[in-house]
């Protein structure tokens, strides 16, 4: 997930077993619990009345102990959403750069965010509204809990029972600054698969401006609505389905997971 560019994701999901119980953040919340291997996953991205508006795939691939990690949104009106995040698993799951490409109609402005998580070099390629490039590059002191592009892989993680958590995370404004992330537990929502009665952890993402708040404030305009994600419980957590923005003022928007659809005979 991402502020100016949050999916989260990206894209920006976790693993309770059970009811969900009391309890206080965990000592470590990026301890591996589930490792990431091979992945190719199909998802949607629907509007708020449910339309299809961008077809998109979650491509994971390994190398050795890092995973690369990429989410892509092809949007009809020919916009462009692309995230490839790197990190390593041995033992505690840590990023290594994060890219994020959004561009097209369907975004206020071009951006081109990449972060080095080992410099702390965060650089910004923006264009404003009236077309012109802008070029941004600042070396940040960046914590080892960094969440770009990796939001639902540590939701994963979580220690089961445990009702909120909290990451930290660069957005761009287009100026890089580093904010929370408050991740809290809101209850179990019904699904069905195949007619099956199912339930999923409902997780609510809240971006903590902190002390940062009046810097961002100026450059962002207010506080960004909460991102709802959703996890199916169990000796192998899965996520289901996301709701939030994808950029700044932007619209709600859900990223949902789908089954290759046939012709028919």
């Amino acid at each position: 997930m991402h502020f100016t560019n949050t999916r989260f994701a990206a894209c920006i999901a976790l693993a309770c077993a059970a009811a969900v119980q009391a309890g206080s953040i965990p000592a470590d919340p990026l301890t591996v619990r589930q490792l990431e291997g091979q992945l190719h996953g199909f998802l949607v991205l629907r509007s708020p009345d449910g339309a299809i508006i961008a077809d998109g795939d979650l491509i994971q691939t390994t190398h050795g102990s890092q995973i690369h990690s990429r989410l892509v949104f092809h949007f009809k009106d020919g916009s462009l959403q692309d995230e490839t995040a790197i990190f390593s698993q041995r033992g505690r799951f840590r990023l290594l750069s994060d890219h994020l490409i959004q561009k097209g109609p369907s975004f206020n402005r071009a951006m081109d965010v990449l972060i080095n998580a080992g410099t702390g070099l965060v650089t910004v390629h923006s264009t404003d509204d009236k077309g012109k490039d802008k070029t941004i590059a600042e070396h940040l002191d960046l914590p080892p809990d960094l969440a770009n592009g990796m939001v639902p892989i540590l939701l994963k993680n979580v220690t089961p029972g445990a009702q909120t958590a909290t990451y930290s995370m660069v957005v761009a404004t287009p100026k890089p600054v580093l904010v929370k992330l408050q991740i809290s537990s809101g209850g179990e929502d019904q699904f069905s698969t195949g007619g099956e009665g199912r339930k999923a952890t409902r997780y609510i993402v809240k971006v903590d401006l902190g002390a940062v708040k009046g810097a961002v404030a100026s450059l962002v305009g207010k506080q960004p609505p909460d991102t709802f994600v959703w996890i199916l419980a169990g000796a192998c957590p899965v996520f289901v389905r996301s709701e939030g923005p994808m950029y700044e003022s932007g619209p709600i928007w859900r990223i949902e997971p789908v089954s290759p659809a046939w012709p028919k005979k």
